[in-house]
């Protein structure tokens, strides 16, 4: 597949887009070194925008974006893709209402994951974004679509927009690549205050129906509304 001068455009914006998420991940301390990923679906196209391997955040650059298709295979760009680009691909095929993939290994976050254990919906933010426990997804091997499937698997019939793969770390999603980088910064800030609550005793799980009408309410009317 060849990227086109109609959606050449899309790609330039797309490429800014995914890049200067990145910082994000920094900005709110969910990766170090050159460790995490973001990646868009290009609307309309089997194709995606994702953060090439082992490129330092500090010197990243748009331009240094590759363009994959939905089997993970380069399709314009000069370096390699993440190493996590078949998971991305993946989700992306399996999942059409997602526009946006990320993953970290944000500290609290993963060390749930490293547990093996679901993060309870102990809090109003929780239902809000989530919608209930945030699941635990299978360990999976690195490099091929294994993670991709265990993370469909996972979320298929969930309302989370996130699951801790075992043994890993976690991965969001989100209708674009922005909704899945809020999911990742909610995701360690909720991790960490439900590790600090167990410190401190036994936190109380939200009743169902209370979980339904807070994610409704937040997903449905919280906000401004577009035009």
């Amino acid at each position: 597949m060849t990227v086109t001068s109609e959606v050449s455009q899309t790609i330039t914006d797309l490429r800014r887009q995914v890049c200067d998420l990145h910082a994000e991940l920094t900005r709110y301390q969910l990766v170090i070194w050159t460790a995490g990923n973001v990646s868009a679906r290009v609307p309309g196209r089997d194709l995606m925008v994702i953060k090439p391997s082992g490129v330092s955040y500090d010197s990243m650059a748009p331009e240094q974006m590759v363009v994959c298709d939905l089997n993970g295979e380069l399709v314009d760009g000069e370096l390699s893709p993440s190493s996590d680009t078949a998971a991305h691909a993946y989700v992306y095929r399996h999942m059409p209402e997602v526009g946006g993939v990320v993953h970290t290994h944000s500290t609290y976050a993963t060390a749930w994951a490293a547990c093996g254990e679901p993060i309870p919906c102990i809090l109003t933010m929780i239902a809000d974004e989530f919608g209930g426990e945030i699941p635990v997804g299978p360990f999976a091997p690195i490099g091929d679509d294994s993670i991709g499937r265990g993370i469909v698997e996972t979320l298929r019939g969930s309302r989370s927009a996130a699951v801790l793969m075992r043994n890993h770390g976690p991965f969001t999603i989100g209708p674009d690549a922005r909704s899945a980088v809020k999911a990742a910064v909610m995701l360690e800030d909720v991790a960490r205050t439900a590790f600090i609550s167990r410190q401190l005793g036994s936190p109380t799980e939200l009743p169902a129906d209370a979980v339904t009408s807070l994610y409704e309410r937040y997903q449905n009317i919280y906000g401004q509304k577009e035009a």
